[in-house]
């Protein structure tokens, strides 16, 4: 029963997040419009468990690049309104939009000609009609069998809040370097910061390496074995020659190149994309952004092949790989 039970509320509110995709509209692409052409912050406000929501989705808009606070609505009556300026914008988070501390904030952050948004399941409730626009967060059912516990209604209320993060560091362009900044203690940025490439980058037998005049039918098998997405093709002396991708050889196929006659040198792409094995590990992840891959030869200072580096190993992912160990 225990069981059935948890399945159940993970239902409810698996179902409450979906309904959201219904009803999102342009009041979303406004919010982070505006959001996008403040000169100020993003000050969230809530009581409660919707407090404690926005502090959540406050630390995730931080992290991501979108300068944020959390104001409490009581501290606010007592000082703390002086935060807010018109060069912010305001979001209250209040499920039945009737919430009495939040609500008599109102009149004061409209004078400090801050624009509101409303996150809320009432849209008909005193918060949505003073609020510039509303983002429609309600749900049918509360996984509580009770009704009263806030659960699917905060698990929404959370859902719009990532909803809300995601789409800013796309417009943002928010990169894994402008990550590092925000987390200099985080793993990640201790990785990039610290690291060079040749700490982590994959050598030896783990190299998918084959020379220019291999046979193509042993290079795909290296390419399928390796199961990096790419084999490196080096010269007699082990220079770097050239790259062959997954994506490669798909594009070959389709335009019927009869790939099996062909040596790793009639297709390869010459003169890849790759970097110096002593190089800082946070400039092989700029390189991979600003040229969309997810794989890097790396060669020593005489352009021999030296190893290689997948995004993953530069992200952690599974353990830490040093030097293909």
């Amino acid at each position: 029963m225990t069981i059935e039970q948890a399945i159940e509320v993970l239902k409810i509110e698996a179902d409450g997040i979906l309904k959201l995709t219904e009803k999102i509209d342009d009041n979303f692409t406004k919010m982070v419009d505006l959001i996008c052409k403040s000169q100020g912050r993003v000050i969230f406000a809530g009581i409660g468990k919707s407090g404690i929501i926005g502090r959540k989705i406050v630390a995730t808009l931080n992290s991501t690049g979108t300068r944020s606070i959390f104001l409490h609505p009581v501290e606010a009556m007592h000082g703390d309104l002086g935060i807010v300026s018109e060069k912010d914008v305001f979001i209250a988070l209040s499920n039945s939009g009737e919430t009495d501390e939040l609500n008599i904030l109102l009149p004061s952050i409209r004078n400090a000609g801050c624009p509101i948004i409303a996150f809320t399941g009432n849209k008909n409730s005193t918060l949505a009609r003073h609020s510039d626009m509303v983002i429609d967060v309600g749900v049918e059912t509360e996984a509580c069998p009770l009704g009263l516990a806030p659960t699917t209604s905060t698990t929404a209320l959370l859902a719009m809040g990532d909803a809300l993060a995601v789409v800013l560091i796309n417009k943002h362009k928010f990169s894994p370097t402008d990550f590092k900044k925000f987390h200099p203690g985080g793993k990640l940025g201790q990785r990039l910061s610290s690291l060079k490439v040749k700490d982590i980058m994959l050598t030896g037998n783990a190299i998918p390496l084959v020379s220019e005049k291999t046979d193509m039918t042993i290079t795909l098998n290296i390419l399928d074995k390796q199961k990096l997405g790419v084999v490196l093709i080096a010269k007699s002396d082990n220079t770097l020659s050239g790259i062959i991708t997954d994506g490669d050889v798909r594009r070959m196929l389709v335009r019927k190149i009869t790939v099996f006659e062909k040596n790793a040198d009639d297709l390869m792409t010459e003169n890849p994309k790759s970097i110096d094995e002593n190089a800082p590990l946070y400039d092989a992840l700029n390189i991979m952004e600003a040229h969309q891959i997810t794989v890097l030869p790396v060669i020593d200072m005489e352009k021999k092949v030296a190893g290689v580096l997948h995004l993953h190993d530069i992200l952690g992912k599974g353990a830490v790989k040093f030097n293909g160990v």
